[in-house]
C-alpha cells in the first residue's frame, strides 16, 4: 500500500469527541456549555526571557501571573527556528520535513497544498462544532498580527477573525500571534513608551556576544518588546474576563521560534529554538506548577484536540501532553532547510540533558550571507568588525568560522551556551551514539525528505503532485540512506573520491548532487574526479551540473563551467536552479566578473532569492 493510502486509511473518520458534554458521532453538540475553549497565543521570535523563567533585567507581571494560574514548561521547543516552517508544522501536527514545507516561505503562489491525509487543525475543531479565529483585535489597544505564514495552500483556514463572531454558545478555538517581539519597526522608540524601560547597562548578555554598547542596547531594546508585548497579554486576560470566559478556556501561550539574534532565530542551538510555553486551564491543572517534560511545538496540535474532546487522528507526529492519554517522550526533534536565499540542512536531537546536532553542509558558514539579517541584526555587523580587529573571545569567534563541524554535541547542564563542542570527548561516545542513532530513526519513522536538495523537489512536487510521497516510489527506497552515506563518504576526505565517482553514476540525481558537492568541498584534492565531474556537466538534472560547475571552478577556474552556471541562471523551468546558480556564481567571487552584465540582469528575476544574490554579486564586482 502507497505510503498516501495508507495514512489516509488510519486517518479517515479518526474526528470524533470521546469526553462528556461534547459531540456526537455526527458532530452535533451534545452540551455547548461545558466544552472548554481554546485561545492560542503565539509571540513572534521569543525565547523564554521571561522574568517567571528567571531572566534579569526584563519585567513580565502578566506573564508571571498567567504561569501562577497555570503551568510553566522549562522544555518546550519548535521543530524549526524560523516562523513559516514552524507555524505549518504546529498547525497541522505534522513535522516541516515530512509534508514538503520546510524550507522558509516556500511555495508562495505555486498552488502546493497539503497532501492527504493532512489538515489544519482548524479542520477538525470545525467538523467538531467550534468556531475558529484568526484574532485580529485582541482587545482594546491590541492588535494581533492575523499572520498564518504556511508554506501551504488552504482554504478556509479559519472562520473569521475574531471569538466574538461565534454563535451564541459556540465553543471557540482562536490563534493569536503578537508581532511585538518580531524583529521590526515596531522595536523603535519603545523605551519612550515604557514606564520601565530595559536599562542595557544591566542586562546580561550570553557569552557568546560581545560585550559592547550596540550589543547591549540591541538586547535591551528586545527585552524592552517583550515587556510591551507583556502589556498586551495583560489587556488580553482582562477581555476574557469581562466577557465571562476565563474559567472555560484554556489559555496557551507559546512563542514561535527563539529570539531573533544571532545563534538564534534560523539556527537550532537553544536560542533558536528552545520557546516559553505557559498554559492555563481552569480546575484541571495544579496552578503555580514547573513541568520539565520535553515538549515540541507539534505536540500543541494533538494536546488542544485532546482538551477539547476530540480524538487527534493516527498520522498526526506530535503527541498529547495534557489531559487524557498524556504521553512523556526522551527527545525532541528540530530541522533547518533553506531561510530567505540561504541554503542549509541542519538537524537536531535534544534530550533534557544534550543536544546534538547534525550538520550536512558543513561548508556553508554560520554567517553566511543573508539580506534579512544582514540589515536586521546590528550584531551581525558588530561581529565583524570585531573579528577583523581581532577583539573578538573564543566564545564569540566560534561562530565566524568559515565551516562547521559535521555533528555537535552539548552538555546543557555544564555548557548551557552550547561553546563546548563533546563530539571528539571519549566520554561522550556512547551519548553521542545514542543522540545519533535517535536522530536516523526519527528521520525514518517521520519520512525526512529534507537531504534531497530543493531543485529536485520541485521537480518532483510536479510529478506527485506533493513533497509527501516521494520515499514511498520504489525508485527512491533507501533513498535517505543512500544519500547520508555519500556525505558520510565525502567527509573522508580524497580516500573517498573512488567511491564519490562511483556515487556520480547513480540513477537518482539527488545522490549524485551530493556527490557533486563532496567533491567540490576538496577543491584541488579532487583532481582525479576532474573527468567525471567534466560529464556530469551535460546531467539530465539541473542540480547535478551546478554542482559539478561548483566543483570545477573550485579546483581550477574553468570558463566551461562558469558559463553553464550563466545559463543555469536563466533556467526557465526552475526557479530554484537559478537560485542555486546564483549562489555559486556568489561563491566564484571576482572570476566571475566577466559575466556582469547577465548576472545585472539576474537582478530583475521574478524569484526574490535570485534578487537578492545577483544584487549582492553585482555590488561587490562593482567596487
Amino acid at each position: 500500500m502507497k505510503r498516501r493510502n495508507f495514512l489516509k486509511a488510519i486517518g479517515a473518520g479518526t474526528v470524533y469527541m470521546t469526553l462528556p458534554g461534547c459531540t456526537n458521532a455526527s458532530g452535533q453538540a451534545a452540551d455547548k456549555g461545558t466544552r472548554p475553549n481554546i485561545l492560542w497565543i503565539l509571540s513572534e521570535d521569543i525565547s523564554p526571557d521571561l522574568s517567571c523563567y528567571g531572566t534579569p533585567a526584563v519585567e513580565t507581571p502578566n506573564l508571571n501571573k498567567l504561569a501562577d494560574q497555570g503551568v510553566r514548561f522549562t522544555n518546550a521547543f519548535t521543530t524549526s527556528p524560523v516562523c513559516s516552517t514552524s507555524r505549518s508544522a504546529m498547525i497541522t501536527g505534522m513535522h516541516q520535513s515530512s509534508i514538503g514545507v520546510h524550507h522558509h516561505r516556500s511555495h508562495r503562489g505555486d498552488g502546493y497544498t497539503l497532501p492527504e491525509p493532512v489538515r489544519m487543525i482548524t479542520e477538525y475543531f470545525r467538523q467538531a462544532g467550534y468556531f475558529t479565529a484568526n484574532v485580529k483585535t485582541a482587545a482594546p489597544g491590541v492588535r494581533g498580527s492575523g499572520k498564518t505564514d504556511f508554506n501551504f495552500k488552504y482554504s478556509k483556514p479559519f472562520d473569521g477573525s475574531d471569538w466574538n463572531q461565534r454563535a451564541p454558545g459556540q465553543p471557540f478555538f482562536a490563534q493569536l500571534s503578537i508581532s511585538m517581539t518580531h524583529r521590526g519597526g515596531q522595536w523603535k522608540g519603545l523605551d519612550k513608551k515604557l514606564d520601565n524601560p530595559v536599562d542595557p547597562a544591566k542586562v546580561e548578555l550570553p557569552p557568546f556576544f560581545p560585550d559592547h554598547p550596540i550589543a547591549r542596547a540591541d538586547w535591551a531594546t528586545y527585552l524592552n518588546s517583550i515587556q510591551m508585548m507583556d502589556q498586551y497579554i495583560g489587556k488580553i486576560m482582562r477581555r476574557l474576563d469581562n466577557e465571562g470566559l476565563t474559567d472555560n478556556t484554556v489559555v496557551i501561550f507559546i512563542g514561535d521560534h527563539g529570539r531573533c539574534h544571532v545563534r538564534g532565530k534560523q539556527w537550532l542551538y537553544d536560542a533558536g529554538i528552545r520557546i516559553p510555553l505557559i498554559v492555563r486551564w481552569p480546575g484541571k491543572l495544579k496552578t503555580g506548577s514547573v513541568n520539565k517534560d520535553m515538549v515540541s511545538a507539534i505536540d500543541i496540535s494533538a494536546t488542544v484536540l485532546n482538551i477539547a474532546g476530540i480524538q487527534p487522528p493516527k498520522h498526526l507526529q506530535g503527541q498529547v501532553f495534557l489531559g487524557p492519554g498524556a504521553k512523556k517522550q526522551e527527545y525532541i526533534f528540530a530541522a533547518r532547510g533553506r531561510c530567505d536565499e540561504t541554503i542549509e540542512c541542519i538537524r537536531c536531537v535534544h534530550d533534557k540533558r544534550y543536544s546534538y546536532i547534525r550538520n550536512y553542509m558543513p561548508y556553508r558558514p554560520w554567517m553566511a550571507l543573508n539580506r534579512y539579517k544582514d540589515t536586521s541584526y546590528p550584531m551581525r555587523n558588530l561581529l565583524r568588525k570585531l573579528y577583523a580587529e581581532d577583539k573578538l573571545t573564543p566564545a564569540q569567534m566560534k561562530f565566524m568560522a568559515p565551516t562547521k563541524p559535521p555533528e555537535e554535541l552539548y552538555d546543557l547542564k555544564n555548557d548551557p551556551y552550547e561553546l563546548n563542542n563533546l563530539v571528539n570527548s571519549p566520554r561522550h561516545q556512547k551519548v553521542l551514539k545514542r543522540m545519533r542513532a535517535a536522530h536516523i530513526k526519527w528521520m525514518h519513522q517521520t519520512g525526512d525528505i529534507g537531504l534531497i536538495p530543493e531543485p529536485e523537489l520541485e521537480d518532483i512536487y510536479l510529478k506527485y503532485g506533493n513533497g509527501y510521497d516521494i520515499l514511498a516510489q520504489p525508485e527512491n527506497h533507501g533513498l535517505i540512506d543512500h544519500i547520508r552515506e555519500v556525505i558520510e563518504l565525502a567527509e573522508h576526505g580524497k580516500s573517498a573520491i573512488p567511491e564519490l565517482v562511483n556515487a556520480m553514476q547513480d540513477k537518482r540525481p539527488s545522490v549524485r548532487w551530493w556527490a557533486a558537492i563532496g567533491l567540490g568541498n576538496m577543491n584541488s584534492d579532487a583532481e582525479a574526479a576532474k573527468t567525471a565531474l567534466q560529464k556530469a556537466l551535460q546531467d539530465k538534472s539541473a542540480s547535478v551540473r551546478i554542482a559539478a560547475a561548483r566543483a570545477l571552478c573550485r579546483m581550477y577556474q574553468s570558463r566551461q563551467a562558469m558559463k553553464l552556471l550563466i545559463e543555469e541562471l536563466k533556467n526557465k523551468d526552475n526557479k530554484i536552479v537559478r537560485h542555486y546558480a546564483a549562489l555559486e556564481l556568489e561563491d566564484i567571487g571576482n572570476k566571475a566578473g566577466e559575466f556582469i552584465q547577465e548576472i545585472r540582469t539576474a537582478r530583475n528575476d521574478s524569484y526574490d532569492g535570485v534578487k537578492r544574490v545577483a544584487t549582492r554579486i553585482v555590488s561587490t564586482l562593482e567596487k
